[in-house]
């Protein structure tokens, strides 16, 4: 028997200790509804929900920048609705002025509606804005890119491009999944005319990775226009030609070169970019032409005279039909970002069932822990004062 050192009372001192540690941590996962509170509960269930977690509000952002690209789509479509309208009623004044019941000063009366009308199309192309942006006065125009054989819009994900420093060369980065990408191009415009004579062998070169000139097979996106590396016909301005390489490593870049073209102001940068995913290059371009009266052709519309509605009436045909085809192609977007939204949702939604089986507390079980660790306190507590009057059997020896 001994009284220096109580070992029942230290021993049930540890356990309520350990007990009152556990039923702190009930209660805390219990109050926050989390299992995992900080990094010493769970340190790789952590960092496996902050990804998550991540990835999460990524998704609901890229959902709202989908939302918000739609907007600025409708915007656009609003302007070109009425733009439409104004066309329509272009063409109906050229038709009645091609009728010889009017005379030359009723047809001057219709030019001056046409005049004006002309004017509101400019007024509309030059002042449609979203959030300050300008969006059919030509500044939101976009090249084209193809990625192994499919055609696409504007560019995706799946090609980077950048104009170099040298405003004759461009950049094409692959970023694909596989270890390499073949048949992948990128569209250039040429801005200038060229003939045959004034273009040379070397005067086009794709530079890979190592330096050196590779392999690859120029073909042109205009009727009528084609041709071979080295091999060049005359050049119309505003053509566009496309380099297609084969090979291409993951993570390489490769140079495009064409040391006598003029690449276009209008480049990939120039197009509307939205970030429809939750990670880098998960984006797509958003191309709005120029929809001003020049740009459609009405610009120098006339029909003061029965031959020149005439002409009129063809010119605004094809005014209306780019203007159609212009809507067709947001209304295409439109209808894909639709698609981004719903998907977004899906994918935030099964992300987050995810992240929850990590991250929070299953109430049921923890309340039946807690209640364990509370009926483990107040045994130790009751066995503690037991342990406690012990030593006071030592007196019983002096009687």
């Amino acid at each position: 028997m001994i009284i220096n050192h109580n070992l029942m009372a230290m021993n049930t001192y540890n356990k309520l200790t350990s007990n009152n540690a556990a039923a702190s941590k009930s209660l805390e996962k219990l109050s926050s509804g989390l299992r995992i509170n900080r990094a010493g509960d769970d340190a790789a269930g952590l960092a496996i929900s902050e990804k998550m977690r991540g990835q999460i509000r990524g998704l609901d952002q890229a959902g709202s920048n989908a939302q918000n690209s739609i907007s600025l789509i409708q915007t656009a479509e609003g302007a070109l609705t009425e733009t439409h309208s104004i066309l329509q009623r272009m063409r109906e004044l050229a038709v009645q002025a091609g009728n010889d019941t009017n005379t030359d000063s009723d047809r001057t009366q219709l030019q001056s509606e046409i005049t004006a009308s002309i004017a509101e199309i400019d007024r509309i192309g030059n002042t449609t804005e979203f959030n300050t942006k300008k969006l059919i006065d030509g500044s939101a125009l976009g090249v084209a890119a193809k990625v192994a054989g499919s055609v696409l819009t504007n560019n995706n994900s799946a090609v980077t491009v950048n104009l170099a420093s040298n405003a004759n060369s461009l950049f094409v980065k692959a970023m694909g999944t596989s270890s390499k990408i073949d048949g992948a191009y990128m569209v250039v415009r040429v801005a200038q005319s060229l003939s045959a004579t004034s273009i040379a062998a070397g005067d086009f070169k794709v530079i890979g990775p190592d330096g050196k000139a590779v392999t690859a097979v120029v073909t042109a996106h205009t009727t009528g226009f084609s041709f071979a590396a080295g091999t060049f016909g005359n050049i119309a301005a505003n053509s566009l030609i496309a380099a297609t390489v084969t090979g291409i490593k993951v993570g390489e870049s490769v140079t495009f070169s064409f040391n006598k073209f003029q690449a276009a102001s209008n480049s990939v940068s120039n197009s509307i970019m939205t970030q429809i995913g939750a990670n880098t290059g998960q984006n797509m371009f958003i191309s709005l032409g120029d929809m001003r009266a020049k740009a459609l052709g009405v610009n120098t519309v006339d029909i003061s005279t029965k031959f020149g509605s005439q002409t009129a009436i063809a010119t605004i045909d094809v005014a209306i039909n780019k203007v159609s085809t212009q809507r067709a192609n947001i209304g295409a977007i439109q209808n894909r970002l639709e698609h981004t939204v719903n998907n977004l949702s899906s994918a935030s939604e099964n992300i987050s069932a995810a992240e929850s089986r990590i991250r929070d507390v299953d109430m049921a079980k923890e309340m039946m822990n807690y209640q364990k660790t509370s009926i483990l306190q107040q045994a130790a507590t009751s066995m503690l004062a037991q342990a406690n009057q012990q030593p006071q059997n030592v007196l019983k020896l002096l009687q």
